[in-house]
């Protein structure tokens, strides 16, 4: 039988209407891939996302491109209105965790409108100072801070951001007068503390790790329960300030109803990166743990810490003025 060929098109648009979601996802991706990230370029999660964004390259034959939007909240509410075709994905961290608590009026909800993919790692903060910093370890921060009040500069990243809720966290159980000094990212923060401008500040270790091996940062304490293997002589903050716990889980998250067959396929390639000898080694550079699992898996874990910083706001007494 010959058709007609009006009538020919009309029937192949319907069978591709028709056809499955696997049958329609099989030819993805035909192109470039963005990965938002919320944070100015450099900081610990623009670090993790360019370390998956290259395997990811490698993995899929198609480039995934980082793109950096100094916003958190501005890049998810982007990404959960971009379509839902596996073209665009962004990497969640303790802003967006935090996000849920601090700003419940937001136009998007992390948990309504997004899918998690798959996690990339959990990490310690890292207090860190200035070489010339008159404190070998936070004792003597301490003792410097208490007999000189109003002295000791802290940087912070931003209202709602990790370095922000774990400075505060210290002030509150040390009790010691500190100047908070803001800036607008990890990156730049580190930069100043670099150059003295402040004396000391939390940072994730994917960001702050460098500068401390590299001597121009010195690392009085980690924020996780035990010492971490990339900084074993460094002690946990936990060790003096009993029940001081903060860390920082990231991963990728993508639109909601971004096909399942994408999502699990980016989940395999992502923990592909973590069973490769090399990648793994280069993660564990950055000072974190690696989060190996399904999606499933990695979307209870983030659930977990939308209650962890919920409960750390509250402690810390950060709240959205």
């Amino acid at each position: 039988m010959i058709f007609p060929r009006r009538r020919f098109l009309h029937l192949t648009a319907a069978m591709l209407l028709a056809a499955p979601p696997v049958a329609r996802a099989q030819a993805w991706p035909a192109k470039p891939i963005r990965l938002v990230v919320g944070c100015v370029a450099g900081g610990s999660n623009d670090i993790l996302a360019r370390l998956i964004a290259e395997w990811l390259t490698a993995r899929l034959g198609q480039p995934v491109v980082v793109e950096n939007i100094a916003s958190s909240n501005a890049a998810t509410s982007m990404v959960a209105h971009a379509p839902a075709d596996g073209y665009t994905l962004m990497l969640i961290g303790p802003a967006n965790a935090i996000a849920v608590t601090l700003t419940p009026n937001l136009d998007v909800d992390l948990r309504r409108d997004f899918v998690p993919v798959a996690g990339i790692t959990r990490e310690a903060l890292a207090m860190v100072v200035h070489p010339s910093a008159p404190a070998a370890d936070v004792e003597a921060l301490f003792a410097f801070a208490k007999a000189n009040p109003g002295t000791v500069k802290m940087a912070e990243t931003g209202l709602g951001s990790a370095p922000q809720v774990a400075g505060e966290l210290f002030r509150v159980m040390t009790g010691i007068d500190v100047v908070t000094v803001p800036f607008v990212g990890g990156a730049i923060a580190l930069r100043a503390l670099m150059a003295g401008e402040v004396h000391t500040m939390f940072e994730p270790m994917s960001a702050s790790i460098g500068p401390v091996r590299a001597g121009r940062l010195r690392a009085l304490a980690v924020t996780t329960p035990q010492r971490v293997a990339a900084l074993p002589e460094v002690p946990s903050m936990s060790e003096i300030l009993p029940g001081f716990e903060v860390r920082a889980v990231t991963g990728i998250a993508a639109p909601r109803a971004t096909p399942v067959e994408i999502v699990e396929r980016l989940n395999a390639e992502i923990n592909a990166a973590y069973a490769d000898p090399a990648t793994a080694a280069t993660f564990a550079e950055t000072g974190g743990e690696v989060l190996a699992g399904t999606p499933t898996t990695f979307g209870r874990l983030f659930g977990g810490e939308v209650a962890q910083w919920a409960r750390l706001l509250k402690l810390s007494g950060v709240k959205n003025e």
